[in-house]
């Protein structure tokens, strides 16, 4: 990250801190040695990681002081390091407000406020760059190959996009040589209150996604499991999102498995808000490994993993910092490429890594939702929950680079051992992998 925005970073000047840079005994004056005159992308890194080093140890003055200085360098019309500087200083002021709120003048009570989209405008959302609809070709690609002879598919689906892939499917099924298959998805109710954040409820979603198949003459049945009919998804509540319950769900029984089904589960940037941590002793499982452990239980032919390529699990504030400043710069220096300043589509987008920037900085404990695990580690998880790995095929891989293909230049796809990974200027940014349980019986 840094050599990228290095490169096409704006110097901003920073004299107007004064008296910072005079004082020897100041802790500030040792964070920025080495930036007196400008600051790029790596000395922004460092101004943060020295807020977070501050707030850590209750030192609220000195956080206010680097917190001062980075508002001078922070905008949300400037270039990538301003814009992505703008999210982070107001995250470290939100947890400033918690950690010191006597030694701030900062006010962080407020959050940021999401707004719903209709449809039409979630299908723009996701086409702005490839952040989603590579792990939608990559996943469906997959699918559609693991379901072949099968006359019926269930498929479970977790995901945050409110069943934007499953079009694009709907339709290959309906091209398929020997006829479409009866198709069924099921999606929980509970969704982690994170956007995009949609205007109508999942039913809604689902009767739209059966007149689009009785259109493509696609036998369709659609299910939302865990809540009464009608509720709008979506909710800004983490109460909402109650993985113990959801867990309930998943039992055959519930979910009504059927011998003649080919099982599909797709989860799309969804694992990561699945709690990581220990329930209690050492040898307890956590919440996600026993959601990993519940599917492999349901005997799927396919399960399919996509999400974003970073780890942003660590205990420690200034390692999430760090991680986090040199993943999520990508979005944002990607927008750069072809949208202007001004842009709504431009500003909506990075608005939500605001939020997941807020989630990751501000927050801990159970509020802390936000908890990626990087493609190495995730693979791991799964075969010690008792996955094999499913290499993708050349046909899938084909259909995934035509896809990057259509995007700016910077974007590209390369292959790591069981993963397809998406890269921007080379940089991992999402992986897509596909699982089968160990010993699946046909």
């Amino acid at each position: 990250m840094k050599a990228e925005l290095k490169g096409n970073a704006t110097f901003i000047s920073v004299q107007n801190a004064g008296g910072l840079f005079n004082a020897p005994q100041n802790s500030l004056s040792g964070a920025l040695r080495g930036c007196l005159g400008s600051l790029d992308g790596a000395c922004i890194e460092k101004l943060l990681v020295h807020c977070a080093s501050a707030l850590e140890s209750n030192d609220g003055t000195l956080a206010q002081q680097v917190m001062w200085v980075l508002n001078n360098v922070a905008s949300l019309a400037g270039d990538p390091n301003q814009r992505l500087t703008s999210w982070f200083l107001r995250a470290l002021i939100s947890r400033a407000s918690k950690v010191c709120p006597t030694a701030t003048n900062f006010d962080g009570s407020c959050t940021i406020q999401r707004r719903q989209m209709t449809v039409t405008e979630l299908a723009a959302y996701v086409d702005l760059i490839p952040w989603h609809r590579f792990g939608f070709c990559a996943s469906n690609s997959a699918i559609y190959k693991a379901i072949e002879g099968y006359s019926k598919v269930h498929i479970l689906d977790f995901s945050i996009t409110h069943c934007m892939q499953w079009p694009t499917l709907i339709d290959a099924l309906a091209k398929r040589p020997e006829g479409p298959p009866s198709l069924r998805i099921t999606v929980p109710s509970t969704r982690p209150p994170v956007p995009p954040l949609l205007n109508v409820s999942s039913e809604e979603v689902g009767i739209r996604l059966a007149n689009f198949a009785k259109l493509r003459h696609v036998p369709f049945e659609f299910t939302v499991v865990g809540h009464p009919s009608g509720e709008i998804i979506g909710k800004d509540h983490a109460a909402d999102f109650n993985f113990d319950s959801l867990l309930s769900h998943l039992a055959p029984s519930m979910q009504n498995i059927r011998d003649d089904e080919a099982l599909v589960i797709n989860c799309q940037n969804w694992l990561r808000y699945v709690s990581d941590e220990q329930k209690g002793g050492i040898q307890d499982s956590s919440l996600r490994d026993a959601f990993l452990k519940t599917i492999e239980g349901l005997n799927p032919c396919i399960v399919v993993v996509v999400d974003e390529d970073c780890d942003l699990s660590a205990p420690s504030l200034t390692s999430r910092i760090t991680t986090c400043f040199n993943y999520l710069w990508i979005p944002f220096d990607a927008l750069e490429t072809f949208l202007p300043k001004d842009s709504f589509h431009r500003i909506e987008f990075e608005s939500d890594i605001g939020h997941k920037i807020e989630n990751i900085i501000s927050f801990e404990g159970f509020q802390r939702i936000e908890r990626l695990e990087s493609g190495v580690n995730l693979s791991q998880r799964m075969k010690n929950a008792g996955f094999l790995a499913l290499p993708f095929c050349e046909e899938t891989i084909r259909e995934v680079m035509s896809l990057v293909d259509e995007h700016a230049s910077g974007w590209g796809m390369k292959r790591e051992e069981d993963k397809l990974v998406l890269t921007w200027k080379g940089h991992n940014s999402v992986f897509a992998t596909a699982w089968v349980p160990n010993g699946f019986e046909d």
